[in-house]
C-alpha cells in the first residue's frame, strides 16, 4: 500500500491521516514513511508525531532511519541503555551530517525518555538501515569484518576460521585506500577489484558460512548474534559496493545504486523479522516502483529497498510518501 501525504497540509490533515492509517492498514510488520528531501522541519515533526503514536498505540518496537547502520549502534546504545549523552549520540551516531537536524535530535531525545523505567524487553530500539556510504565515498570494510572475525574467534574453534587476525589486518590495509573520494568518479582509483579485495570477499563468505552453520550455538545470545549478522551483511555489502566502484562498464552507476538499496533492504528485513518496525527515508528508497535519477545527464533506474522488501513481506509492508 502507498499513499501520498503533503507536508503543506500538515496542520489540516495530519490527524485524519494518522487515524486513517490505523483503519486502512492495521499493523504491518514494516511501516515506512518517505520524504521528498532530507531535513524539512515540518515533515520531521510530522514523522515524529506519527511514530510516537504508532509506538504508544500499536507497540512498534524499532525506529529505523536512513543513516549508517554501524553508527546507528551508538544511538541505539543511548536510547536503550543510556550509554553516553544525547550530544554524543547525535554527533557520532548519524551519517551524512543528519545528526544536526533538530527533528532527529528530538526523536532520539523522546526515545530515550520513553525507555526510562521500562524493562529491557519493552524498550524502543533505534537502527540505521543504510550502509556505511557517504556521498563522496564508501567506508572501509575494516570495522564490519574485524568485528565479525572477533565475534567468531571468541565462540567457535579457531581452526575453522579462514584466516588469522593478522592476515585480515594486512589484507584490509589502511582505510584511506578504501575511502579515496576519487574512486567515486574514477573506477581505476578504486581498490575494489584488487587482489586483496578479492581475497577479502572469499574470507567474508567463509565467515558468514561459519555464522550460519553455528547458528544453533550462537543464536541463544540474541543481541550479540543479531549484531554479528549485521556485521556480516555490512562487510559483504561493502565489498560488493567497492567491487562495482571499480567497474568500467556503462552499468557501473546502476549497479552501485542498486547495491546500496539491496543493503538497505537486507537491514530492513532483518529488523522487521525481530520486531514491528517504523522506517523513514527518502521516497526513492522506500517506494514500490522503480526509482530513477540522473547522473551526469544519464538516467539511472533501479529497484528501491521498498520494492525489494515488499516482494518478501507483501501486505506486511506499507509505504506512505510525503510530498513538498
Amino acid at each position: 500500500m502507498a499513499e501520498r501525504i503533503s507536508g503543506k497540509s500538515f496542520n489540516r490533515r495530519f490527524n485524519d491521516i494518522v487515524y486513517g492509517m490505523d483503519t486502512d492498514i492495521g499493523r504491518p510488520r514494516l511501516l515506512a514513511l518517505g520524504e521528498p528531501a532530507h531535513g524539512d522541519d515540518t515533515l520531521l515533526k510530522m514523522r515524529n508525531e506519527l511514530f510516537r503514536r504508532r509506538v504508544e498505540e500499536e507497540d512498534y518496537r524499532t525506529i529505523a532511519l536512513e543513516t549508517d547502520c554501524l553508527r546507528g549502534l551508538i544511538v541505539d546504545d543511548y536510547v536503550a541503555l543510556g550509554t553516553g549523552t544525547l550530544d554524543e549520540a547525535m554527533e557520532h551516531g548519524f551519517s551524512h551530517g543528519w545528526g544536526e537536524f533538530a527533528g532527529n535530535r528530538e526523536l532520539v531525545r523522546w526515545m530515550r525518555a520513553h525507555n526510562d523505567a521500562r524493562p529491557a524487553a519493552e524498550r524502543l530500539r533505534f537502527a540505521g538501515f543504510d550502509g556505511p556510504l557517504e556521498i563522496t565515498h564508501a567506508a572501509s570494510p575494516r570495522h564490519a569484518m574485524t568485528a565479525l572475525h572477533d565475534y567468531l574467534s571468541a565462540r567457535v574453534d579457531p581452526a575453522l576460521l579462514p584466516c588469522t587476525t593478522e592476515t585480515l589486518d594486512a589484507l584490509l590495509g589502511t582505510d584511506d585506500r578504501w575511502t579515496n573520494p576519487a574512486a567515486m568518479r574514477a573506477p581505476d582509483q578504486s581498490v575494489g577489484r584488487s587482489a586483496d579485495a578479492s581475497q577479502l570477499r572469499l574470507i567474508v563468505e567463509d565467515l558468514v558460512a561459519l555464522l550460519d552453520t553455528h547458528a544453533p550455538h550462537l543464536a541463544p545470545a540474541r543481541e550479540s548474534w543479531h549484531q554479528a549478522r549485521l556485521y556480516a551483511r555490512t562487510a559483504t555489502g561493502l565489498l560488493s559496493y567497492h567491487y562495482w566502484m571499480a567497474d568500467t562498464s556503462p552499468a557501473r552507476m546502476t549497479r552501485l545504486v542498486g547495491q546500496r538499496d539491496r543493503m538497505m533492504a537486507a537491514n530492513l528485513l532483518a529488523l522487521a523479522n525481530r520486531t514491528p518496525t517504523l522506517a523513514n527515508a527518502h521516497n526513492a528508497h522506500l517506494q514500490h516502483n522503480r526509482s530513477t535519477m540522473h547522473m551526469d545527464g544519464t538516467p539511472v533506474q533501479w529497484w528501491s529497498a521498498g520494492a525489494l522488501v515488499s516482494t518478501h513481506l507483501g501486505p506486511d509492508y506499507a509505504f506512505f510518501s510525503t510530498q513538498d
